[in-house]
């Protein structure tokens, strides 16, 4: 588990832009039973990948097109919110950070940690920005 003052501004990326923490698994599951489209941020530590991952998702909210939700668990902070989440990305394997898209709680776009580490955010925007084009 890292400590809270670690994660707290990683965590603020995201929040700050209106993404909804959600620390539980009872918490992934009631938002992943809403109608509409979701996305799921795994967000994490990790600086190679994750320092572009969450300016990504959060430029890709400036889409003409976006979820109806949009929501993340910390990696190895919120261990049951993440399990949850992950659990309902089958068949791919755990990552962090990762990014997963569902419609009426039906996973549809992925983006794992290997289309995210390396690559810009504005990249990582315009992948997410596609999928909200096609399923939002």
């Amino acid at each position: 588990m890292y400590p809270a003052e670690l994660v707290k501004p990683m965590r603020e990326d995201l929040t700050k832009v209106g993404f909804e923490e959600l620390h539980t698994a009872e918490a992934v599951e009631a938002t992943l039973a809403k109608e509409g489209t979701t996305l799921v941020v795994v967000n994490s530590v990790c600086g190679c990948a994750a320092a572009n991952a969450r300016p990504g998702a959060s430029q890709s909210l400036q889409n003409a097109k976006r979820p109806d939700h949009i929501v993340t668990v910390f990696a190895g902070v919120d261990k049951d919110a993440v399990n949850a989440a992950r659990a309902h990305m089958i068949p791919f394997p755990p990552s962090s950070p990762c990014m997963a898209l569902f419609k009426d709680g039906e996973l549809v776009h992925m983006l794992e940690r290997h289309h995210i580490e390396g690559r810009p955010a504005e990249l990582i925007s315009e992948n997410l920005m596609d999928a909200y084009n096609q399923h939002c």
